[in-house]
C-alpha cells in the first residue's frame, strides 16, 4: 500500500481529490481485512461473496481511473482475495480476468505500461498462491474431521464387539443358570437330593461363567508395545525425566513374547519413576540373531541411586515368573555408563521370537 499512500501524500492533488481517495483506500482495507478474516472464521454465502469481491474490484477500478497509476497495486489485493475465498474452479478463472482488468485499466493511463508489467507477476502468483493455501486448509480439516470419524467408529465398532462377546460368554450360562433354579425350586419340596444337584450345577456354571469372562478382561486389556512405549513416555515426562524412547515398536513381534515385553517395560518404568530418583532414563528395542534363533530384546536403564536392596521386588518376581512361560529371560543389575560408580539400574528382558509353539 505504500505507493497509494505516498500518492495521496505527494501527488498532484487536489484537496477534495485526496480526501475522497484516503475514504476510498481506508474502505478497500477494511472490506478486504474483514473479508479475509471473516471468511476464515465462518465462509460467506455465494452472493454475499462475489458481492464484497466485486465492491473490491469496482474500488480499486474506480480509484485507479481517477487517481492514477500508483493506485493499479489494488488489484493485487482484488486477485489474493479472490484466491483465498473462493473454490480453485472459480478463482482460476476470476484471478486472470481481474489481471486483464488491470491491464486494460493501464491502457487508459498515461505511462502506465511498465507498472502493469510489474504487478501482472504479483497479482497473478498472490491470486494462486492463495488458492493452493486455501485447498491444503481445507484438505487438513477434512483430514482431521475424517480422523475423528475413524476414531468414532473405532470406538463404536469396539463397543460392539465387547457387547457381542460378553453376550455369547453369558447368554448361555445365565440362561442355564436361571432354568435350573426353577427346577431347584420345583424340586425343592419333594426331592430335596434332586435339588441339590441342580444347586450344584448352578455353582459349577456360574464359576465357569466368572472364568469366562475375566479371560474376555484380561485379552481387552492385553498391553502392547506401541501402547507402552506411549505411556513410558507420558509418565517419564509427568515425573520430570528426561526420556530415550523409541518412537516404534517392531511390528512382528509374536503376541506372546510382545506382551512379556510389555509387561516388562511397564514395570520397569513404574520402578524408575518410584524409586529410581533418576534424571534420565533410556529405552532399547533390539532384534538379535542368536544361535538359539531370533530374539527381541528390551533395554531400560537410568542414571538414579540403583537398585534398593538385594532382593527383587514382587513387580520383578511376577515378571520373572510371566517370562517363563514365553521361555524368556530376565537381567538386573547397575547401569553403565551412567555417571558415578554404582550409580544407576539396568533392567535386560530377552524373548524368543522364532514364532515356534511356545512363542506364538
Amino acid at each position: 500500500m505504500s505507493a497509494p499512500v505516498k500518492d495521496l501524500v505527494v501527488g498532484r492533488h487536489t484537496p477534495v481529490e485526496r480526501a475522497l481517495g484516503g475514504a476510498g483506500l481506508a474502505l478497500f482495507v477494511a472490506v478486504y481485512l474483514v473479508l479475509l478474516f471473516r471468511h476464515t472464521a465462518r465462509p460467506l454465502g455465494r452472493r454475499r461473496l462475489l458481492g464484497t469481491l466485486s465492491l473490491l474490484g469496482a474500488v480499486a477500478l474506480l480509484l485507479g481511473l481517477t487517481l492514477g497509476v500508483p493506485w493499479l497495486v489494488l488489484f493485487v489485493y482484488v486477485s489474493v482475495s479472490a484466491g483465498a475465498t473462493l473454490p480453485i474452479r472459480t478463482s482460476r478463472l476470476l484471478i486472470p480476468l481481474i489481471c486483464a482488468v488491470m491491464a486494460g485499466a493501464g491502457l487508459l493511463l498515461h505511462d502506465a505500461r511498465d507498472t502493469v508489467v510489474a504487478l501482472l507477476f504479483p497479482a497473478l502468483l498472490g491470486g494462486f498462491a492463495m488458492s493452493g493455501v486455501r485447498q491444503l486448509i481445507r484438505t487438513t480439516v477434512e483430514l482431521r474431521e475424517a480422523r475423528a470419524t475413524v476414531a468414532e467408529l473405532a470406538a463404536n465398532e469396539e463397543r460392539l464387539r465387547l457387547a457381542r462377546d460378553l453376550h455369547d460368554l453369558l447368554g448361555h450360562s445365565l440362561s442355564l443358570i436361571t432354568l435350573k433354579s426353577e427346577l431347584a425350586g420345583r424340586m425343592l419340596p419333594d426331592h430335596p437330593g434332586r435339588a441339590a444337584e441342580q444347586v450344584a450345577d448352578i455353582e459349577r456354571v456360574s464359576r465357569q461363567a466368572l472364568v469366562d469372562v475375566r479371560g474376555a478382561v484380561s485379552g481387552y486389556r492385553r498391553p502392547t508395545l506401541p501402547g507402552e512405549l506411549a505411556g513410558a513416555r507420558t509418565a517419564l515426562a509427568a515425573a520430570g525425566i528426561t526420556a530415550d524412547v523409541p518412537a516404534e515398536a517392531p511390528d512382528d513381534l509374536p503376541e506372546g513374547p510382545e506382551e512379556a515385553l510389555a509387561w516388562g517395560l511397564r514395570e520397569a518404568v513404574t520402578n524408575v519413576v518410584r524409586h529410581s530418583g533418576a534424571r534420565r532414563c533410556e529405552v532399547r528395542l533390539l532384534r538379535r540373531e542368536t544361535l538359539d534363533g531370533p530374539q527381541a530384546e528390551l533395554t531400560v536403564t537410568d542414571d538414579g541411586r540403583g537398585a534398593p536392596g538385594s532382593l527383587p521386588g514382587n513387580g520383578l518376581t511376577g515378571l520373572a515368573e510371566r517370562l517363563t512361560h514365553v521361555h524368556g529371560s530376565l537381567t538386573t543389575g547397575p547401569a553403565t555408563g551412567t555417571g558415578a560408580a554404582g550409580k544407576g539400574f539396568a533392567l535386560v528382558l530377552r524373548v524368543p521370537v522364532g514364532g515356534g509353539p511356545d512363542t506364538a
